[in-house]
């Protein structure tokens, strides 16, 4: 039995050999828990350190890259601040690492006294390592945030040139074209924007059109007509698209403003009656409203396939509404065939008709003549059964008189005449 005196009230127990192993084994591990935490305060004072370093060193280098790159668009900025972000997460990511191989180094610092020492410091000298790692890809970033700053920075200046250059080039075209309407009166700026389009679709005539009809229209047999009609068909002659183009300008300076609308319901008789599909207003008319600067104008609501644009939607909507129409060429084609094929069978029905009528005629001709045949037929057999019926009477006479010769006898010819009987009887003796 062993004693321990209350350090307080002087008194003295007394407790088995379990008991005492059991408080000594307490005192123990309260004496290596205190080591445990005190190692663990001088690791983390250490890992701070170093955490401490690496972002002073991350901080001065930002502020250095911050000062050079003053003049850098918002972009950049953005892009430098999400790879700082980027680089606290890292840091984040191995510090959360860190700390769970520390828990696992505490656990095992409880399976195994003897190496704990030995694995705290594989563990140090692990996270000096990557520390340097770190470091090193800190580096790299670095070099690689400088190289893509340069890249930008020379792709922006290039998109400045080529924006700067297209500015001048528009801005130069509108004094242009403004110089240009105040030389012209109205019929030559009509005219002009007719020319426009007409040299727009010359440009492409030879390569992209080349089955394609687009002249002006002439015709106005009808009392009206559009300004402009293109057609185009298959290589076998199929028209699969129709369009009526008219052309209206007017110049700042006119008193008498028209609008677009003014023009749909002769536009809209021009395609009818030039039995076209679609009908396009080409027009800078209401030079202000923003519904015909948006785009292409679809006012088929008001009339059937009808569309305004501007001049410079001129060769895209030709081209969206051929290319809408090559998709129904099969079905045009196989419309036209069924077309023909109407013709040829209503040809047949007429050569059948004309061979019917002269078949017909024929026949009745050949029917009175075997009618008038078969009355000469007839008539021949009326004189034959004639000729017939007197023969057989004939026969008759014949076959009386042969039977009355046959009943002649001596004695016959001999009754009532004595003479001959004595005769006959001298004959016989």
């Amino acid at each position: 039995m062993n004693q321990i005196k209350c350090p307080k009230c002087g008194e003295v127990f007394k407790i088995d050999e379990t008991a005492y192993a059991a408080i000594i084994k307490q005192v123990r591990d309260a004496e290596f828990q205190s080591e445990l935490e005190s190692r663990e305060k001088l690791f983390e004072t250490e890992k701070e350190t170093a955490v401490k370093l690496a972002k002073a060193e991350i901080t001065q280098e930002k502020e250095r890259s911050v000062a050079e790159l003053k003049q850098e668009i918002e972009k950049l900025k953005v892009q430098i601040q999400s790879d700082k972000k980027d680089r606290d997460i890292e840091l984040k990511d191995i510090v959360f690492k860190k700390d769970r191989e520390i828990e696992q180094l505490k656990a095992q610092i409880s399976a195994n006294e003897k190496d704990k020492t030995i694995e705290i410091n594989k563990a140090v000298a692990e996270k000096d390592r990557e520390i340097a790692d770190k470091e090193s890809d800190i580096i790299a970033l670095k070099g690689e945030i400088k190289s893509a700053q340069k890249d930008i920075e020379i792709k922006e200046k290039t998109l400045r040139a080529e924006f700067d250059a297209q500015l001048k080039a528009k801005d130069e075209a509108i004094e242009f074209y403004k110089d240009l309407k105040t030389k012209m009166s109205t019929k030559m700026i009509g005219e002009t924007l007719e020319q426009h389009c007409e040299i727009e679709f010359n440009k492409l005539r030879s390569t992209g059109f080349q089955n394609a009809y687009f002249e002006k229209d002439n015709d106005a047999r009808t009392g009206s007509k559009g300004d402009y009609i293109f057609r185009e068909s298959t290589t076998d002659g199929v028209e699969f698209i129709s369009i009526m183009f008219e052309m209206k300008n007017e110049m700042d300076t006119t008193a008498t403003k028209k609008k677009n609308e003014d023009f749909f319901k002769e536009l809209d008789k021009d395609r009818r009656e030039k039995n076209c599909e679609y009908a396009v207003l080409v027009s800078l008319l209401e030079s202000d409203n923003e519904l015909y600067n948006s785009g292409i104008v679809d006012v088929s609501h008001k009339y059937e396939k009808m569309y305004v644009i501007r001049p410079q939607f001129f060769i895209p909507m030709i081209t969206l509404l051929r290319n809408a129409a090559l998709n129904s060429i099969q079905y045009r084609q196989e419309l036209a065939l069924v077309r023909s094929q109407n013709i040829d069978i209503t040809h047949f029905e007429e050569d059948m008709n004309d061979f019917k009528e002269k078949f017909s005629r024929n026949y009745r001709l050949a029917s009175e003549k075997f009618k008038k045949a078969i009355d000469e037929i007839d008539k021949t057999i009326s004189h034959l059964q004639k000729t017939k019926d007197a023969l057989l009477s004939s026969e008759n006479n014949l076959r009386l008189a042969n039977n009355k010769a046959e009943d002649l006898s001596i004695k016959k010819l001999t009754r009532n005449n004595p003479t001959m009987a004595s005769k006959f009887a001298e004959l016989k003796g």
